[in-house]
């Protein structure tokens, strides 16, 4: 294990600081899946980072990017009449990657949480500019995760993350993660009339990698649009190659009003995120003779150099044909994984779709010991290889695409000899 460092200032998210002491792990340098703490010790990075470093750690040309960008616009701001040529590049490229026609580009300066808000909002105005100002409800699954910002805590699906805050975002609800009509339910008893958007994504990350039962993401579709509710499909996670397509909406068949997105639109290398809105949620804005100002926006939205390295990053992705690989690599997981459904830990692995897993770990046995999940990440970095709790149930596995074959056995192995050991 890594020398232990006192923290004296930092407060980390997450993190439970009376604990943390001197064990926190200061990494100091990456390179593919592989990140280094200041002792030189290797770690695989089975999570990429935060689930976005979808091209791997320590990319030259990302930083190049930046440098060139750097030494003719840093930054400059967007609101009102001002542009920037990588800006206007970027919203052109993801407006044709975007799974809805004539799509608009709403551009954000952080990541996911930035990027929700926005699109929580842009709903509400959209049907305010559509003569509909009562149609405020926003609808959620539970375990979701929509970020942090106040209206993704209020969407959020995991008490913990929700409970401290009270009732951040009034009128919005939750519908069970895995039932089609359960959403019906819930819009026919708030009233058509006053529901405006359901989020959804297509795969749910941090609650636990969650799977959409078959037909689930249709149905939901067809229910929004029999019932004028706004389908806004949360891609922060599974964009731009992770769930084996450039959008978990084209691998599934769904046509979203609303398309967010952040993470591994730069591949983490500079924080950055946009909301995508279809044809028909941009009208009221866009068409001649309009006098509609969506008033939102971030100082650091459309950010320049942000910007400049999300086309890099993107380039990246296309030139190396990272999206295919992950269709590729997902059978490669889901096999690897097998053989651990059958520890005693173990209540399910889900796998199969894209570049990512969830192992459950048995109910009882986390009840029995609450400790167990940072047990089991903590032992799993021991062995080298970096993972998280998802919603103090399962293990994440989500690596860089650029992850070799061999590297994906290592993962597994690890996490084999780590729940033999804690079993």
């Amino acid at each position: 294990m890594p020398k232990p460092r006192m923290t004296t200032t930092m407060w980390h998210p997450f993190a439970n600081m009376a604990e943390l002491g001197g064990r926190a792990v200061r990494i100091v340098r990456g390179e593919g899946c592989t990140v280094y703490d200041e002792d030189g010790r290797a770690y695989l990075d089975a999570t990429a980072s935060l689930w976005y470093c979808n091209v791997g750690h320590g990319r030259r040309e990302l930083a190049d990017a930046a440098q060139a960008q750097m030494t003719t616009l840093a930054g400059f701001h967007t609101f009102e009449a001002y542009a920037n040529p990588a800006a206007e590049s970027l919203c052109d490229r993801l407006a044709e990657l975007a799974p809805m026609q004539g799509a608009r580009v709403f551009l954000t300066a952080g990541g996911g949480s930035d990027a929700v808000d926005t699109a929580a909002k842009l709903a509400r105005a959209y049907w305010s500019a559509a003569g509909r100002p009562d149609k405020r409800v926003i609808l959620s699954r539970s375990f979701a995760y929509h970020g942090m910002n106040a209206y993704g805590t209020s969407l959020g699906g995991m008490a913990a993350n929700v409970e401290p805050y009270g009732s951040l975002i009034p009128e919005v609800g939750q519908v069970p993660w895995d039932d089609a009509s359960g959403l019906s339910t819930a819009i026919d008893l708030a009233g058509a009339e006053r529901v405006a958007a359901f989020f959804c994504e297509p795969v749910v990350g941090a609650g636990g990698v969650l799977l959409p039962p078959r037909g689930y993401l249709e149905r939901v579709q067809a229910i929004c649009r029999e019932r004028e509710v706004l389908l806004v499909v949360d891609e922060v996670i599974t964009g731009f190659g992770r769930l084996g397509a450039w959008f978990g909406s084209l691998r599934f068949g769904l046509v979203p009003d609303l398309l967010v997105c952040a993470k591994g639109l730069t591949s983490g290398y500079l924080p950055l995120g946009a909301v995508v809105a279809s044809s028909r949620v941009a009208a009221p804005f866009w068409e001649a003779g309009s006098t509609r100002v969506f008033r939102h926006g971030y100082t650091y939205s459309g950010h320049p150099t942000a910007c400049a390295v999300a086309l890099a990053n993107l380039g990246i992705i296309e030139r190396e044909g990272l999206v295919a690989r992950v269709r590729e690599l997902e059978r490669v997981l889901a096999s690897a994984l097998q053989p651990l459904r059958s520890c005693d830990l173990v209540a399910a692995v889900r796998s199969g779709v894209g570049l990512l897993a969830g192992i459950e770990i048995r109910e009882d046995r986390r009840q029995a010991d609450p400790a167990l999940m940072s047990k089991l990440v903590a032992a799993a970095r021991e062995r080298g290889v970096i993972t998280r709790s998802l919603a103090g149930r399962a293990l994440q596995v989500s690596p860089p695409f650029v992850i070799s074959e061999a590297e994906v056995g290592r993962i597994a192995d690890v996490m084999a000899t780590v729940l033999a050991d804690a079993a």
